[in-house]
């Protein structure tokens, strides 16, 4: 069983976060405030205000192997930022909605964005150009898992629906309604695609035949992150019922509960986003903190 305890509380947001990302001793976080904020890690400060933003923030991702942050946010733009440097190298915009996710594909240098209009647009990381753009669906979508060893990338909309592509050329593989309710979180795990949705449940689907394997109701109410550890062997979940949890992969057992019920200082409003970086977790959400916290073997 692992054991879990609070190193640190970051404040200072004034509103609601929405997303977090993070790059070796740097984290960053967006939400509705006007601003991507950046921390340090080993002092556990603020160290600054990235860049200024004009909409909300919905989604935010490290380019892999380089220093450029990808900021998604409800206008539809993308900006792209070189946080060394405090720079913004361009900015792209999507035809209409917001842009709920992105995910890089550090192999293909290459960056997907999907959001509010169901279509995908995925851009060249190094000179910035529209490579594609097709619509996986008719709903918004807000969630996309990459499984780079399989070359496939993961979609899941509003319908509930989970769509599976072919990473090489974008083409479709194979569909299926998963979810009552939109689908909010996606991670791929080995053999395994983990989805979350706002019906609160958690299905464990195989990445073959997206054959359900398990599934069980792991919130009360929306999941809203899922994330793994490096080695792969826990999943961790977040939701809008204020608690992370952290489950063995394989068999969907429960190893931890997170909570202020359960006696930490944890979240006292929803917690919308979930990362796993080496031994530590950190999570945010309407309450306008960050918690960083430390996941040690028992």
């Amino acid at each position: 069983m692992p054991d879990v305890s609070l190193l640190h509380t970051l404040r200072g947001h004034q509103n609601p976060i929405f997303t977090l990302a993070v790059a070796d001793n740097t984290l960053f976080s967006g939400g509705n405030d006007k601003g991507v904020v950046e921390w340090d890690l080993q002092t556990m400060q603020f160290r600054r205000i990235l860049c200024a933003v004009s909409h909300s923030v919905y989604a935010l991702h490290r380019i892999p192997n380089t220093d450029l942050l990808a900021i998604g946010l409800r206008s539809g733009e993308i900006l792209m930022v070189n946080y060394v440097e405090q720079k913004l190298v361009t900015k792209m915009k999507t035809e209409s909605g917001a842009v709920f996710a992105l995910q890089a594909l550090a192999e293909k240098s290459e960056l997907i964005a999907i959001g509010e209009e169901g279509v995908a647009y995925v851009y060249d990381t190094v000179c910035f150009k529209l490579l594609y753009r097709f619509r996986v669906s008719k709903e918004t979508v807000r969630t996309i898992a990459v499984d780079s060893e399989k070359s496939t990338v993961y979609f899941g909309d509003k319908s509930g629906a989970i769509y599976q592509y072919d990473s090489a050329q974008y083409e479709p593989k194979q569909q299926v309604l998963v979810h009552t309710m939109p689908v909010t979180s996606l991670c791929v795990v080995g053999e395994q695609l983990f989805s979350g949705g706002r019906d609160a449940k958690l299905y464990q689907l195989s990445t073959a035949d997206f054959a359900v394997q398990h599934e069980i109701t792991p919130h009360m109410f929306t999941v809203y992150g899922i994330v793994a550890d490096a080695e792969q062997t826990q999943i961790a979940t977040a939701s809008r019922d204020k608690t992370w949890k952290i489950w063995d992969p394989k068999t969907l057992t429960l190893l931890k509960n997170v909570s202020i019920d359960r006696g930490y200082e944890s979240h006292m409003l929803s917690i919308n986003s979930i990362l796993w970086h080496g031994q530590q977790i950190f999570t945010a959400g309407d309450d306008k903190m960050i918690k960083v916290w430390e996941v040690a073997a028992d």
